[in-house]
């Protein structure tokens, strides 16, 4: 306990009464250090997708020595972003004997260099999800994307790419899922649909018939039966209420009689 109080004491005292002396800079050093410029960044954008390896921009602008930015002699440069390596699942729908294409680069990337990552991918059959113990390895002829010429119904199922950069980091995951159809199934053209539904005679041609529901003889029968039919009911009505109008003067005489 006393030699770690002695060293305490002596630290101080080094620390207190030691020569300190501060080096002084020369005018020529000023006078250059006055030239050199430090780069700041006045302004960031966003990354240019929102999972995956993208693209930032951003603003430089000198400062100097009196720590004023020059904003007319600012530049742009352009660097890599990762906010996400996780994209989710993407569905989407096609018919059979389609070509479909399943891009896992996608512009961003394939402008960084095609060459400068290591793409796999793995397959799920018959099933949508991004539980990784259903995947089984699948050999794409482009690594970088999956083409299903023509497009099948045992090619349904979810596709699941993994980007690795040259560091061997991962950069990007991406689960996508395909539905197959058949063509008698389901028509997806969007814009035949929407014409159709343009025209308003086209909304309801299922329930117009060119023939008719009654034939004329059958119209006929029903006008013969239902105008005596109503003549009849007209006349029971008749009868029933001035019966009850005779019974209701017959009560009111006898009423007075009694009085």
């Amino acid at each position: 306990m006393a030699l770690s109080t002695l060293w305490l004491v002596l630290m101080l005292w080094t620390s207190l009464f030691s020569d300190s002396q501060c080096s002084t800079l020369s005018q020529a050093e000023l006078q250059e250090l006055e030239q050199i410029h430090t780069w700041v960044v006045s302004r960031s954008f966003p990354c240019s997708v929102t999972c995956g390896l993208g693209l930032l921009t951003q603003e430089l602008c000198p400062i100097g020595v009196t720590r004023n930015i020059s904003t007319s002699s600012c530049k742009l440069r352009t660097i890599s972003c990762l906010d996400s390596w996780q994209c989710g699942l993407k569905t989407q729908t096609a018919t059979v004997g389609r070509r479909l294409v399943l891009d896992c680069l996608e512009e961003v990337m394939e402008a960084m260099g095609r060459f400068s990552f290591v793409v796999s991918w793995r397959f799920a059959f018959a099933i949508i999800t991004t539980d990784d113990s259903l995947f089984t390895r699948y050999e794409a002829l482009s690594l970088d994307k999956v083409v299903l010429d023509p497009l099948r119904e045992e090619d349904s199922g979810t596709y699941r790419c993994d980007v690795l950069d040259t560091g061997k980091r991962r950069v990007k995951r991406m689960y996508k899922g395909v539905k197959v159809l058949s063509p008698k199934d389901l028509s997806l053209d969007f814009a035949q649909g929407l014409i159709h539904w343009e025209i308003p005679e086209s909304r309801f041609a299922n329930l117009t018939s060119s023939r008719k529901v009654y034939s004329s003889s059958t119209i006929r029968n029903i006008v013969i039966i239902s105008v005596p039919l109503s003549f009849a009911i007209a006349v029971v009505i008749f009868i029933f209420l001035f019966c009850y109008s005779r019974r209701a003067r017959r009560a009111a005489h006898l009423c007075q009689d009694n009085i």
